[in-house]
């Protein structure tokens, strides 16, 4: 399973990438490994300013819909787009072309909770 050491986690299977104040999220291999096939991506808080944990949107896959929750405070400021036509992408690239959101992150946001590669693997086993 691929957990890159570059990027923190969740315990809820999101992956989040912080570059300054800016951070792109997703959800991880393993979760999407386990939804199966990700049908369809629904994403509308763009403009929203959320909490840490709060969801900000679901995946819908064969079988089942998810929630999506964010891992820190912030507004979110872009959807990948490429998502509305290939949500498929979350199976076949979720720590790239997958990508879900980017987050203006809050000032003061908790990155306590964050999970490094490691830590995340001894959740998921």
């Amino acid at each position: 399973m691929n957990t890159p050491s570059e990027l923190k986690y969740t315990k809820d299977h999101e992956w989040i990438k912080i570059e300054g104040n800016v951070a792109t999220i997703g959800i991880t291999d393993f979760a999407q490994g386990e939804l199966g096939d990700i049908v369809y991506v629904d994403v509308d808080t763009v403009d929203d300013d959320l909490e840490g944990t709060a969801v900000f949107g679901s995946v819908e896959a064969v079988k089942t819909v998810s929630d999506l929750f964010l891992p820190i405070a912030g507004k979110v400021i872009e959807f990948n787009s490429e998502l509305e036509d290939q949500p498929e992408l979350l199976n076949t690239d979720p720590y790239g072309n997958g990508w879900i959101i980017k987050l203006e992150i809050a000032d003061g946001a908790d990155h306590s909770e964050l999970l490094t590669a490691e830590e995340y693997q001894a959740i998921i086993g």
